[in-house]
């Protein structure tokens, strides 16, 4: 029986450094922005693998590697969405010191972004994307309804301070009034996808701050 051979290395000896991983050969920023432009259009059951790389300009393997598979890219694109639209939320709420304008403005943003795709308005990415593949898909419906409650959170957040401040009437209720803020916002953005004006949104828009700011 031969016995296997033990490689000794001697004392001292220096090992030959291991080379780096091959560094990603692609812009992640511009790639997601890309893929939640066909997720937008497609949504994620009609999006297939070719769509992605070709709108990426990536290969499978690089789209896996990065991103493992389609439904983590999916999730990944909410995120980035999500983060964009709380900031801008975030600086639409807190840039005025009066709740009127600051919620005028909060629906302006929102509705530059929902009626930016020119000749093909987008919408909300979360409302006319993930929450209807959240019926099926669990991952999915969990990560719509946490940034659906964030957004109720903020815009209570801002109404309890309004209400502190006297611009709002004794009796109004931030938590309520909140939800009907944020329910208008996503009936903005369905009237967005389905091609309504923008002058008949921001009329909309301006209607339901008159009636939120009554109490």
């Amino acid at each position: 029986m031969i016995k296997p051979v033990k490689h000794i290395i001697p004392k001292g000896t220096k090992l030959p450094r291991r080379a780096p991983g091959r560094p990603r050969q692609f812009d992640e920023a511009r790639a997601l922005a890309a893929a939640r432009r066909v997720f937008v259009d497609k949504g994620l059951a009609a999006t297939t693998l070719d769509d992605l790389t070709d709108a990426m300009q990536i290969n499978r393997p690089s789209l896996y590697g990065a991103f493992t598979d389609k439904e983590t890219l999916y999730l990944k694109t909410i995120d980035g969405y999500a983060a964009e639209m709380v900031a801008k939320a975030g600086a639409a709420l807190a840039g005025a010191p009066d709740i009127k304008h600051a919620l005028k403005h909060f629906y302006a943003a929102a509705l530059d972004v929902y009626t930016g795709g020119g000749a093909h308005p987008v919408g909300c990415f979360i409302v006319t994307s993930a929450v209807p593949e959240a019926v099926t898909n669990p991952r999915i419906a969990a990560r719509a309804a946490d940034i659906l409650r964030g957004l109720d959170a903020a815009l209570e957040h801002r109404l309890r301070r309004a209400l502190a401040d006297g611009q709002l009437p004794r009796k109004a209720d931030p938590a309520s009034l909140a939800g009907i803020a944020g329910s208008i916002l996503h009936s903005l953005a369905v009237r967005a996808r389905a091609g309504e004006r923008r002058k008949a949104l921001d009329a909309l828009a301006a209607n339901a701050v008159r009636m939120i700011t009554a109490g």
